[in-house]
């Protein structure tokens, strides 16, 4: 099995990540748009480029409208002050002589029309127009200086200056007698200062016009450069054979896609153990049924001669007994097989997903009573310490647990000797009470050497021996593999030692569930 071959990525038009149709979410969820990494990055740099341009040009205007504000005050001052210096007192009476100079100042031009006005001591027209907006009575007077304010006269917008004057011989203001100082007021429209705040953001607008399009075009020709790694590692990857699941170099690839690739690795890595693990299996498996199989066959042509010849029957209830025999072989390793693969496949991640509580000691009880009639078979004393078994619970899968003790009963009946003793027991741990449930499997067979002990739990291993009558012990090698999986899935320690009866003791110690209560 080889990984699928990727997509190849190009500058123009990268290929969009997709995803996994296999996966359940993929296959309940409707079909999704595909998504592009060029596509995205560009629209992360585009999209705020074009939020942020009409911001831009509103931040220029207002920055203009607020430069273009000085000097055309400055401008409508001089001429605050000069009107102010034609105020004259005749007869107890401010009046005003405006030669052509001041009335040239005056003047409205092309863009902005003036207006100015020319207030009494005791508040009277004098000159100007009269229907030019006064400011507030309660904003404090400052002899002789220029102030400024907005303000509108027939719905328009005003900037007006204005100064109350104290020309020489025009009496203080005195608020008792209702006596004020004269007030000059000149105003203009604000066409002239919008038009060159207008001029400021056309200088600057018009320039974009040209240097945002050469952006955009930069940032496209960026992308595809810079994506033609990935493009380049995409082809290395398609010109891989299938079965090739080597490592992937990490050097010549960018910095940012460097942790993509180490969990590519990673994911061929397990792929590789996999497969490989699945070879083995298969060999060994093909090996240890070719067996019985070959047996089966042997037999069944060995017994149709017999019968064909008329032979003597018990030459024919032996070849039907072994025909049975090598049968009773091929469906025990047919049924280890299911039984392995089964404790593999529980739990995507390696562990079981959260499960009810199962009563250990209720389950042991119940697999050693299964198992009495083959102990009998073999005089085997089977027994199990019921003195001991109270109350262990644990979290786990009822099935895969009897599957556990079953194999581990079957081994200890399978080495043990005719009128031997097995003992099964299951206890608080001692080592942490209340923590672990142990269960025990010890029996008075030959044993396990100590440097076989981790190869048993290995698959189709099997400790060389003989029952009494000389023949080779019969078995799969893959009850004990199956155990270690069991006990793996359950987060359990399995150990071998030597038991107090002389043989094996195999020893499980599980995550023990407290019973409420």
């Amino acid at each position: 099995m080889a990984p699928d071959k990727p997509e190849h990525l190009s500058p123009q038009a990268p290929a969009p990540a997709r995803a996994d149709a296999a996966t359940p979410d993929a296959a309940a969820a409707p079909r999704r748009a595909r998504l592009s990494l060029f596509g995205e990055i560009l629209d992360w740099l585009l999209v705020p480029l074009m939020l942020l341009w009409p911001v831009s040009i509103v931040l220029t205007y207002v920055s203009a409208k607020s430069l273009s504000n000085p000097p055309y005050d400055r401008a409508l001052a001089e001429s605050t002050q000069a009107l102010a210096e034609q105020i004259r007192l005749a007869d107890g009476r401010v009046t005003i002589d405006l030669p052509r100079p001041a009335r040239e100042i005056l003047r409205a031009d092309d863009t902005d029309t003036v207006y100015f006005q020319v207030l009494g001591a005791r508040g009277e027209y004098v000159a100007g127009d009269a229907e030019l907006p006064l400011p507030d009575e309660y904003e404090p007077i400052v002899p002789g200086q220029v102030q400024f304010r907005n303000d509108f006269l027939h719905g328009v917008e005003l900037r007006i200056a204005y100064l109350h004057a104290a020309p020489p011989g025009v009496p203080a203001a005195d608020p008792a007698r209702q006596v004020r100082l004269p007030l000059v007021q000149v105003a203009e429209t604000l066409n002239k200062r919008t038009e060159l705040a207008n001029e400021v953001v056309k200088g600057v607008i018009l320039p974009q016009f040209i240097v945002l399009p050469l952006a955009v075009t930069l940032i496209w020709f960026g992308l595809a450069r810079g994506l033609v790694p990935l493009a380049e590692l995409s082809q290395r990857i398609g010109r891989r054979k299938p079965g090739d699941l080597s490592a992937i170099d990490t050097k010549a690839v960018p910095e940012e896609v460097a942790p993509l690739i180490r969990s590519i690795n990673q994911l061929m890595q397990r792929l590789d153990e996999s497969i490989q693990g699945q070879q083995r299996f298969v060999a060994n498996a093909a090996h240890q049924l070719r067996t019985p199989l070959a047996g089966l066959k042997t037999q069944t042509e060995l017994a149709l001669l017999q019968l064909h010849g008329q032979s003597d029957i018990t030459e024919l209830r032996r070849s039907l007994e072994q025909m049975a025999l090598s049968t009773e072989r091929a469906a025990r390793m047919v049924n280890q097989l299911l039984a392995l693969t089964r404790a593999e496949r529980s739990g995507e991640s390696g562990a079981l997903p959260p499960l009810g509580q199962v009563a250990l000691d209720e389950l042991v009880r119940e697999r050693v009573r299964e198992w009495v009639p083959a102990a009998l078979a073999k005089r085997i004393d089977l027994g199990c310490d019921e003195a001991r078994v109270r109350a262990l619970e644990v979290d786990g899968d009822p099935v895969l647990l009897a599957e556990l003790v079953n194999n581990l009963i079957d081994n200890a009946i399978r080495y043990t000797p005719d009128g031997g003793i097995i003992n099964v027991h299951v206890r608080d741990s001692a080592e942490a009470p209340g923590a672990l449930a142990v269960l025990l499997v010890e029996d008075s067979g030959p044993g396990i050497p100590e440097h076989e002990r981790d190869l048993v739990f290995e698959r189709f291993y099997r400790v060389l021996g003989s029952d009494p009558d000389g023949r080779n012990l019969d078995g799969s090698g893959l009850g004990l593999a199956i155990v270690r999986e069991i006990a793996r899935k359950h987060h359990a320690r399995i150990t071998i030692g030597t038991s107090t009866l002389g043989g094996a003791a195999f020893t499980a110690a599980f995550p023990r569930t407290a019973r409420p209560g």
